[in-house]
């Protein structure tokens, strides 16, 4: 197959960690053409079908210079057996603006994964409100008020932005309510912009557990994530320590109801974070953990997802 990753900057790879080099990295291995873009690379004019401006790629094994660009041309996504969005939040206008072209795309018969449409339906926080049954108290809100009679019932809190990723702009309210009124202010901007609070989750001393679902099938295996240093943090790049562990019996059961429902809508790659029992997040638009899992269990998750790319792409 010759296969196209929409994805940031290559030279931002830490391909040490870096899932999408996984991805690339197995594809090549099994004789796939492997191609590169970001999603400024995108276009679509009058007349014409979308396309980008796309590098060729050869992985070289080397840990420095780990890709040489074989040919830099225009070409059409719907020329491609299939395309990867990779693309890292946040979740923007121009994020939202990418997945409309990449659905005219698909009307013109590119093969695209995750699919735009339900990239544009399921935002990584609001889309676990579909599942109240595996979710702790959650409020989605504008409203300070709201915010504040939330705080006053459950005492404990964890306020976040709906955009934000890496556990960027996280922060936790004790019974106190020290400081409350400023972090309302510095998310919510006097009402101008949508807050998620959730009800603090003790077990994210045991971990913020990766739990990942490919095809609609969850891997066995997972990655806790554990803050470090008094962080309640535990998202890798807020220095969380990744620890990878077999799948429990509740985080398989609530990996497999939620697969069976969002798979069939397009979503051939899912990453849940799971604090003790309760879903916290539904990531879709470039979920991770891939090579910290191979790296400390042998479960090659890379593999896995090509496995069920490849079998997507037929069924397409």
């Amino acid at each position: 197959m010759n296969i196209l990753f929409i994805v940031d900057p290559l030279a931002s790879f830490k391909i040490k960690k870096d899932t999408s080099f996984a991805m690339m990295r197995e594809a090549q291995k099994r004789g796939h053409k492997v191609s590169a873009c970001e999603v400024p690379h995108i276009q679509w004019q009058r007349g014409e079908c979308v396309k980008a401006q796309v590098q060729d790629l050869h992985l070289t094994g080397d840990s420095q210079a780990w890709y040489q660009v074989t040919a830099s041309r225009q070409a059409w996504l719907k020329d491609f057996d299939a395309v990867i969005m990779r693309k890292d939040p946040p979740f923007d206008s121009e994020f939202f603006y990418a997945t409309h072209m990449l659905s005219q795309a698909e009307r013109e018969g590119a093969k695209v994964f995750n699919k735009p449409e339900a990239l544009r339906n399921h935002p990584e926080k609001l889309a676990i409100m579909e599942f109240p049954q595996f979710i702790g108290p959650t409020l989605v809100t504008r409203s300070a008020d709201a915010i504040k009679a939330f705080h006053a019932e459950h005492k404990d809190i964890i306020l976040k932005p709906l955009d934000g990723m890496g556990g960027m702009g996280i922060f936790r309210v004790g019974a106190d309510g020290m400081n409350l009124g400023s972090i309302i202010e510095t998310l919510n901007l006097d009402g101008a912009q949508s807050v998620m609070v959730q009800k603090f989750l003790p077990a994210i001393a045991q971990g913020d557990k990766r739990v990942l679902i490919i095809g609609g099938k969850p891997v066995p295996y997972c990655l806790a994530r554990i803050p470090q240093g008094g962080e309640v943090r535990g998202n890798l790049a807020a220095g969380g320590k990744g620890v990878a562990q077999a799948l429990n019996d509740n985080d398989r059961a609530i990996a497999e109801s939620v697969g069976a429902v969002l798979a069939p809508r397009g979503l051939l790659l899912i990453g849940l974070d799971v604090i003790g029992t309760n879903v916290t997040e539904i990531n879709v638009t470039s979920p991770t953990c891939f090579q910290e899992i191979f790296d400390q269990t042998g479960c090659d998750v890379a593999a896995i997802f090509i496995d069920a790319l490849e079998a997507a792409v037929q069924c397409a």
